[in-house]
């Protein structure tokens, strides 16, 4: 009888031992799905969260015993959204506030601008220049709340390059003379020549970049390179790319003009960064090199970045932005793979427009068209980071068994009306990213 009665203890622990170490489930009930992807809404659905990941998405009911129950009452559920071009540590940042603070500071203004992109929807960032990697090692162990962070590292530029921000004194270089701080930090880094192309890749790579960024051509918020110049020779390039792709990954660049975005397309680029001033020629080449082109909705209206009336920074930026009515229109026609990202700099007022700037797609794309850019098809090209993904357990832009529990309630159906993005703390009920709760006003 003893015996019976401790094999009766210990199986009852066993049991309690396996149901703590359980995955938490949530079951939403009566919620009408966009996958990421098809245009028809799964009405009056209920989606299965297990532990981080979507267990379960069916228009029958789901059985989860114990499940912490949440009735959609007939909400829309998207995926969480994916800004592809974001920089943690300079969206909110002011151009001489960072010029004259440290990285301990940068870091922490760059927790804060996170947290609030999280609650505005966003679970998810490609950041494309900056040293956020130990924001983003401590975001995935839980110390901060924020999306999850594909980092590039440090944007790699040539000398003159967009990513080259000494001063005008800077030049001639002394090669003796140590790194400015930017470029020692990991923020930014200048390189020249196949070798040093070569060298400070393998460097961003051993960081923990999960794609290249470098700079193709010319820029509007830097001084020292007009928009049409082009960056990098075409050895120097497919150094980059050679490099990347050794390790598995892939080139995203910034570039706005036909000639440099041709010439990374030939040495095996696959993220056109912009693209603002590109033409069809371009864009059927990206179709049928596989690219992306992530382009941001920059118009010059009251979101306008500002510069100098009258600088040249101001003439870059008004070209550009007329290239932006052009260039959206024709890539939809050409079918280029296209993503959504902010580009948000120096602006924290403008940081907290990020899903207006979502909502802007609407003046050349369908909701659904606009949506998949900042959910499913962001998701495709995240993936081609491929081993170098920190997040491979799930896919990321999508409503599906298997995918990431990232998961947003709107209080309307954004798919009829995509300016419900631009207000989320008035339309966002729940928000969700790996199955944990950040804002849940359904009560």
């Amino acid at each position: 009888m003893k015996k019976l009665a401790l094999a009766a203890l210990m199986a009852a622990a066993a049991t309690a031992a396996a149901a703590q170490d359980a995955p938490t489930q949530t079951l939403f009930t009566n919620v009408n799905v966009f996958d990421g992807a098809n245009e028809a809404l799964i009405e009056n659905a209920n989606v299965l969260v297990e532990g981080k990941l979507i267990k379960a998405v069916s228009t029958d009911p789901i059985e989860a015993d114990g499940a912490t129950v949440i009735d959609g009452g007939g909400r829309t559920m998207i995926p969480g959204l994916i800004d592809m071009h974001w920089h943690s540590n300079f969206a909110t940042l002011g151009v001489q506030e960072g010029l004259n603070t440290d990285l301990a500071y940068h870091a922490l203004k760059a927790a804060r601008a996170n947290n609030d992109a999280l609650l505005r929807g966003f679970t998810t960032v490609r950041d494309m220049a900056g040293n956020v990697f130990s924001l983003a090692k401590l975001t995935d162990a839980g110390m901060y709340d924020g999306p999850r962070i594909f980092p590039s590292g440090p944007a790699i530029s040539q000398t003159s390059g967009h990513s080259d921000w000494r001063p005008a004194t800077g030049a001639p270089f002394d090669i003796a003379a140590p790194l400015d701080y930017p470029q020692r930090v990991g923020h930014f880094v200048v390189a020249d020549g196949v070798p040093e192309v070569l060298k400070r890749t393998r460097e961003a790579l051993r960081m923990g970049a999960t794609q290249i960024k470098i700079m193709a051509g010319g820029g509007v918020s830097s001084n020292f390179d007009p928009i049409d110049v082009t960056q990098y020779s075409p050895e120097e390039m497919a150094a980059a790319v050679e490099a990347a792709r050794e390790w598995n990954t892939y080139v995203a660049v910034h570039v706005f003009t036909d000639k440099a975005a041709q010439q990374a397309l030939e040495a095996g680029v696959l993220s056109i960064e912009h693209g603002h001033l590109l033409h069809e020629e371009t864009l059927r080449m990206m179709l049928d090199r596989g690219a992306y082109l992530s382009m941001q909705p920059v118009l010059n209206d009251e979101d306008a970045i500002p510069f100098p009336p009258g600088s040249p920074n101001q003439a870059k930026f008004e070209q550009v932005t007329e290239g932006t009515e052009t260039v959206y229109p024709l890539a939809k026609q050409v079918g280029v793979k296209i993503v959504f990202g902010t580009d948000t700099l120096f602006d924290p007022e403008l940081a907290k427009k990020q899903g207006k700037q979502l909502a802007k797609l609407s003046r050349w794309f369908t909701p659904v068209e606009a949506l998949r850019q900042a959910t499913s098809t962001a998701g495709e090209l995240l993936a081609l980071s491929g081993p170098r993904n920190p997040y491979p357990d799930g896919k990321l832009g999508v409503i599906e068994p298997g995918a990431y529990a990232d998961l947003i309630l709107i209080d309307g159906n954004p798919l009829e009306n995509l300016d419900l993005v631009a207000d989320p703390a008035g339309n966002f009920d729940l928000i969700m990213k790996d199955g944990a709760i950040y804002k849940n006003t359904l009560n």
